[in-house]
């Protein structure tokens, strides 16, 4: 492999190739490890396998095929020697020309009736290959989607099997493929075997012969692949560079600088100069190509020559005649035509196999994985929900994202987490919801923990609404729904939930009402904006907790980031009005006036409990929640108490970090079950 050519465009805009980190990039350089001799010996397990993957999708149409390719074979030879009668009653046969010419009527119609048959055939194996093979990536896809939405948020978070995750994912076009690489390799090979078995029988000095004429075309057709998978792996950084840079000037997200900045002009030169060069690469690449072409035809020619010179010494010898040579020829043509494609076949084979490889390991790393399935059911009522002395460290991190964290929901209550970004806020709300488990430390539900449970029976009871929810490109109705996706919904059963959520005027100006399709991507879809989204999101989760039968958790973490300052305070009204006897909200907000009337506020510092209480509480104690607080309430302050309530932030972070009076071990709630804190 060489170095890959840079443009000066690509160097200047992107420093060198770029260097993407996709899954299919683990086997960039499959190609350059196939030779002639190690595609033939890799092909019976490339075959295997492939079998093994179409027997589990379709039996009766996998025999079919395998049948149908036989069958093609077996025609290939009775079509030789029914070329080899023809020859001798041409060639050999005595008589008139009128009785030669009768002499060789069954041949002809033997060949006519073998073309017709492998016609048939072949035509029957092309059906039952179609058939074939979109059910072999049906099985593959639905194999992967299967395991990948079934292991733990833990292996989701994990480098390496996120990699292997995408890996995995070209696994079922592969394995597509596979199955039509696999029958024109089946059909090549059987068609090598009997025509060398007819070459055998014609004179044994013929099959030496075969080799020797169809070597060089192997040769050729393996060498062309190559040359072209160097060029293609040399310059697929170039190519990705291209059409980032096209993607880029055709982006929504870029077309206002792209037109405002004069960004269009300058990439587009810088497009066009990428372009050019490699252009260059592909006239280089065709030279090359047919310069080794002719070679390897030259070389067969030679070949050829030498086996005409010894089917005439042969004849003249008298160890073969006419009629057998004329056979022989037509053999050897078949023969060294089914010897390239069968090269060209086995060298896709060895590549796609790879990634059918990587599907596999994949569903075996996804098994052991999975999220466990059984467990004792949730307690249907509890009285709270409690988090003790936990810590959750992530593997490539040195320090713990959550450390000693205790905190207690009772049901009815409404408890905000506030702290900085990477306080571990969001560590704590995947704990929270089953999503991760504590590496020490207990969950509980009651009195149960959380390890003992049926993790599906405890996601059954949490609810989450966060700021990146997911906008579903389907139907404003069926966004809503998706909450709870298994109770079967009218529109007239989803309307309270949209009025809870105030979601009804943005529901009222789509085109179709409930049933508009939100997906920009799709003709006649309609987009909201970002607070519109919010309030379907709310909706969403209304929809969740609305339909629940037992005690329950609601997180919600900052549900109003996209919301004017009115809808905010509206919003924060609607969350808090979800708190219900048997419902504990979390409010995870880095909006301090929101979490004010909290039953109970915790603040996070770098994975530790920095203090708790109420409100009063916490701004009483001067602490780092009350910091937070005066930072925020300074941008609303007049100007003219600017520069006081600055001066106050500018000294608060002096303040002590480590539980003051109002973070004791011990603080009794006037209207909830005893918090513990820890001490440290």
């Amino acid at each position: 492999m060489a170095e890959p050519r840079v443009s000066d465009a690509e160097r200047e805009l992107f420093g060198g190739p770029l260097r993407y980190d996709l899954g299919w990039s683990q086997h960039e350089h499959a190609g350059l490890d196939l030779t002639m001799m190690s595609a033939l010996r890799s092909m019976p397990a490339l075959v295997g396998a492939t079998l093994r993957l179409a027997w589990q999708a379709d039996r009766r149409a996998l025999l079919a095929v395998v049948v149908s390719e036989i069958g093609q074979g077996v025609a290939a030879a009775v079509g030789l020697l029914a070329v080899n009668a023809v020859m001798h009653a041409l060639l050999a046969g005595s008589g008139s020309a009128h009785e030669r010419l009768h002499a060789l009527l069954p041949g002809l119609l033997a060949a006519a009736a073998v073309g017709v048959a492998n016609s048939a055939l072949a035509a029957w194996s092309t059906s039952r290959a179609g058939r074939l093979e979109p059910k072999v990536e049906r099985i593959a896809t639905t194999q992967y989607l299967a395991a990948a939405v079934s292991v733990e948020l833990e292996a989701i978070d994990d480098p390496d099997f996120r990699r292997l995750l995408d890996i995995a994912e070209h696994g079922p076009v592969s394995a597509r493929r596979m199955i039509g690489a696999c029958v024109a390799a089946l059909n090549g090979l059987i068609s090598l075997v009997t025509t060398a078995g007819v070459l055998a029988v014609l004179h044994p000095a013929l099959l030496p012969m075969l080799i020797l004429i169809a070597a060089p075309r192997g040769w050729g057709a393996m060498r062309v692949a190559q040359e072209r998978y160097v060029s293609v792996m040399s310059w697929i950084e170039h190519v990705r560079a291209s059409r980032l840079i096209g993607n880029l000037l055709t982006e929504r997200t870029a077309a206002q600088e792209v037109r405002l900045h004069g960004v269009g002009a300058f990439l587009l030169g810088r497009y066009r100069r990428m372009a050019e060069s490699a252009e260059a690469e592909q006239e280089r690449l065709a030279s090359s190509k047919a310069l080794t072409e002719w070679v390897a035809s030259a070389l067969s020619g030679l070949a050829m020559a030498v086996t005409y010179g010894a089917m005439l010494w042969l004849i003249m010898a008298g160890h073969m005649s006419l009629a057998v040579a004329g056979t022989a020829v037509v053999a050897v043509r078949t023969g060294s035509a089914s010897l390239g494609a069968l090269v060209m076949n086995v060298n896709q084979l060895h590549e796609e196999s790879l990634y059918v490889r990587d599907h596999g390991r994949f569903l075996d790393r996804a098994a052991r994985r999975t999220l466990p399935v059984g467990g004792d059911p949730v307690p249907e009522r509890i009285s709270e929900v409690v988090l003790d002395r936990v810590t959750y460290r992530y593997p490539e991190r040195e320090s713990a994202a959550l450390e000693q964290v205790s905190l207690t929901l009772p049901m009815g209550s409404v408890t905000a987490v506030v702290g900085e970004n990477g306080s571990g806020k969001s560590t704590l709300m995947k704990i929270l919801s089953g999503l991760l488990l504590p590496q020490t430390g207990t969950l509980r539900w009651g009195e149960a923990d959380i390890r003992g449970l049926d993790r599906a029976g405890v996601f059954e009871r949490v609810s989450l609404l966060t700021q990146d929810f997911q906008r579903w490109p389907v139907t404003a109705a069926m966004n809503i729904r998706l909450g709870r996706p298994s109770r079967p919904a009218a529109p007239r059963d989803l309307q309270p939930s949209v009025e809870y959520a105030g979601a009804g005027p943005v529901i009222a100006k789509l085109p179709d009402g409930l049933h508009s399709l939100l997906a920009r991507m799709f003709r006649g879809a309609i987009e909201l904006s970002g607070g519109e989204w919010q309030k379907v999101g709310l909706a969403r989760t209304h929809w969740r907790s609305s339909t629940s039968r037992a005690d329950s958790v609601l997180i919600v973490d900052e549900p109003t980031s996209a919301l004017d300052p009115e809808a905010e305070i509206e919003a924060f009204d609607r969350i808090r009005r979800l708190a219900a006897p048997d419902r504990a909200v979390v409010l995870v907000t880095h909006r301090m006036s929101g979490v004010r009337h909290a039953d109970h506020i915790y603040v996070l510092n770098q994975g530790r409990l920095a203090e708790h209480g109420t409100h009063d509480e916490l701004i009483a104690a001067r602490g780092r929640y009350a910091a937070m607080f005066d930072a925020q309430a300074a941008q609303y302050a007049p100007t003219t108490s600017t520069t006081r309530m600055a001066s106050t932030t500018q000294t608060a972070p002096t303040a002590p970090t480590a539980p003051t009076a109002k973070a004791s071990p011990t603080i009794p709630h006037p209207t909830h079950p005893t918090v513990t804190a820890d001490p440290a």
